[in-house]
């Protein structure tokens, strides 16, 4: 760690220094304070965040980008009315519970974005997290939501989370004025439940859910549920976060319009149908892929093969070098077999 910052400080106390704050801010990170270990003293003149949270510092550094401040001009209808609902119940003093319910690529993280740059750019605090992680590496300020909220491995039944009273995490929610949690329709009911009573234990009130702060959770009941270990059907149901006394309390914001088909209003309804379980099944269950989106297999491999690539990679030679061509189409297979083909006839291609 001496080694990095060396590299852009010639001052080796400076350097000792930043790295001396490292450490603190990765203990308090594990709920560990750095006087507790045989470590030099931390020269508060060299810390930027002295007396201030960690989590606080580093949620009020959070780096404003100008493309996401005018994200709200780009809403659409839909993603409008959720704007105005959810801002509105941040400007009141009584908060608000909110769902954001849409299918994949309906512009959830769009509206994500729109909303912490407007927090943000009124010098208030937000809090974003995610439950797979993979929103929060794109959002500004995102993490998951262990990390964020400390969840341990189990959370029994009306528990709470373990953060102390006076630690950074319970001074950033008493502070927040909006939390988001993407991917919640993945998570237990139970830890959802546990951020409620933690907020009720930490500001003294029980009189609103969440301690009046205004809470928008989202995500989509078509993809994967609550993993309950060796758990039946009726176990994994009742885990999720529909069956939760916070379900009936919730203002339901529905996002449908596929933001990324605009142009084949067709295959929009096709993957609304899906999700919706309305699309013809044959006997096994599974879902008849219609005729005209589907390359004919006429029984000659490697013709078929060929005619396959060249429908998905379209004038290969004249667009290899647009990376928008090239990180837009893809071929999928789990066949080794059919790699080994499909790379061996591409390279012909060539």
């Amino acid at each position: 760690m001496l080694e990095d910052y060396s590299r852009n400080n010639p001052s080796q106390d400076l350097v000792q220094q930043m790295v001396l704050i490292d450490i603190r801010n990765m203990l308090q990170s594990m709920g560990k304070d750095i006087r507790a270990f045989p470590l030099l003293d931390i020269d508060h003149s060299y810390d930027d965040a002295s007396h201030i949270p960690r989590e606080i510092f580093e949620e009020a550094s959070v780096e404003q980008n100008l493309e996401d401040v005018l994200l709200c001009d780009s809403l659409n209808a839909e993603q409008r009315f959720a704007y105005d609902e959810i801002m509105a119940a941040v400007y009141s003093k009584k908060g608000g519970l909110f769902f954001v319910d849409g299918p994949s690529r309906t512009g959830k993280t769009f509206l994500y974005r729109a909303l912490l740059a407007k927090v943000h750019s009124q010098d208030k605090l937000a809090m974003a997290t995610d439950t797979s992680g993979v929103t929060a590496s794109i959002m500004l300020g995102g993490r998951t939501d262990h990390l964020c909220f400390k969840i341990p491995l189990t959370v029994e039944e009306g528990g709470c989370y373990s953060f102390m009273k006076q630690s950074g995490t319970t001074k950033l929610l008493q502070q927040a004025a909006l939390i988001i949690w993407d991917e919640a329709s993945m998570i237990k009911r139970q830890n959802v439940e546990a951020l409620d009573n933690s907020l009720w234990d930490i500001m003294g009130r029980s009189d609103l859910l969440f301690d009046g702060k205004t809470v928008v959770l989202g995500g989509d009941f078509r993809q994967v549920l609550p993993i309950v270990r060796k758990g039946s059907r009726a176990q994994i149901v009742g885990a999720s976060l529909r069956r939760s006394y916070l379900w009936e309390s919730m203002r339901h914001l529905k996002l449908v319009h596929n933001m990324r088909a605009l142009g084949d209003p067709w295959f929009e309804d096709h993957l609304l149908c899906i999700g919706g379980r309305m699309e013809e099944v044959n006997g096994d269950g599974n879902v008849c892929i219609p005729d005209k989106i589907c390359v004919p297999y006429s029984g000659d491999a490697e013709k078929d093969l060929h005619r396959l690539i060249s429908v998905i990679f379209l004038d290969l030679n004249a667009n290899m070098a647009d990376k928008d061509y090239t990180t837009t189409r893809a071929i999928l297979s789990t066949c080794n077999d059919w790699v080994d083909m499909i790379n061996m006839k591409m390279i012909d291609m060539f």
